[in-house]
C-alpha cells in the first residue's frame, strides 16, 4: 500500500509531499521548501527511507528545506538542468523574498522527462512542463485508473503559475498545461504547488487562464 501526505510548509504555504510504501517503508519527497526541521523529524518518526527529493522547479518557497533534509535523511536531490540558474541563487531569492537565508546542496541527479524515481513497490513519472520557470515538472503517481498529479506552480485550482518572473512564458506554459497535463484522465487528482487540489476534468473545462472556453 502507498500513503500520500500532503503539508503546507513555509511562509508560503508550498505544498510538500511525501509518498511512501508500506511495505518496505520507503519514500520521496516532493518539493521540501520549508521547515526543513519538521519534515525530518515526520521522516524519523515515521521510520520513513527517503529514495529522492524531487523539485517541481528551483524557487526558494520549494527548494528552502532541501538542506536539512538532505543532510539528516538523505535521499537523491533530482531537479531539472534548466532551473539550475535558479537554485543556483537560493540565498538571493530568499533576500529577495523576505524568508530566511539558505544555501541549496548540490544536486544529485538531473530529471528527465518521463523517467520513473521508485520507492519500494512504486514510483512516480517526471513529465517536463516548462512555463512557470524553464525547468517547471510534473510528477504523476499511477496505481491503475488511480492516478495524482504533483504539479507545482504550473497548474492551480482554477489558476496557472505566475510568468512575470525571470525565466517565465505564458505561451509555453499553457502549451505544457493544454498538451501534457490536460491529455491526463480527467479523473486525475491535481495537487498544486499552493492552495487546493483540485482535478484535470475540473481545470480542463473551469480554469480561466488555459480551459477549453479560453482557447
Amino acid at each position: 500500500m502507498m500513503n500520500i501526505q500532503t503539508m503546507p510548509v513555509g511562509s508560503y504555504q508550498c505544498n510538500c509531499s511525501i509518498l511512501s510504501c508500506e511495505d518496505t517503508m520507503e519514500a520521496i519527497i516532493i518539493d521540501p521548501g520549508d521547515e526543513g526541521d519538521r519534515l525530518v523529524k515526520l521522516v524519523e518518526e515515521r521510520g520513513f527511507k527517503i529514495k529522492f527529493l524531487l523539485h517541481t522547479h528551483a524557487h526558494r518557497d520549494h527548494i528552502g528545506g532541501t538542506r536539512r533534509v538532505k543532510e539528516k535523511c538523505g535521499g537523491k536531490i533530482v531537479l531539472h538542468k534548466d532551473d539550475m540558474y535558479l537554485y543556483d541563487t537560493c540565498e538571493l531569492q530568499s533576500q529577495m523574498m523576505g524568508l530566511p537565508l539558505c544555501s541549496a546542496p548540490p544536486v544529485d541527479k538531473f530529471l528527465e522527462d518521463e523517467e520513473h524515481y521508485g520507492f519500494g513497490s512504486f514510483h512516480v513519472k517526471a513529465i517536463h512542463t516548462p512555463g512557470h520557470t524553464p525547468g517547471s515538472s510534473s510528477f504523476l503517481r499511477s496505481a491503475g485508473s488511480d492516478q495524482v498529479l504533483f504539479a507545482g506552480d504550473t497548474l492551480f485550482r482554477r489558476s496557472v503559475g505566475r510568468t512575470d518572473l525571470p525565466g517565465g512564458n505564458f505561451k509555453t506554459l499553457a502549451k505544457s498545461v493544454r498538451k501534457r497535463l490536460f491529455t491526463l484522465d480527467g479523473d486525475t487528482v491535481v495537487i498544486p504547488g499552493h492552495g487546493p487540489a483540485s482535478t484535470i476534468g475540473e481545470e480542463v473545462h473551469e480554469n480561466p487562464f488555459v480551459g477549453k472556453k479560453h482557447i
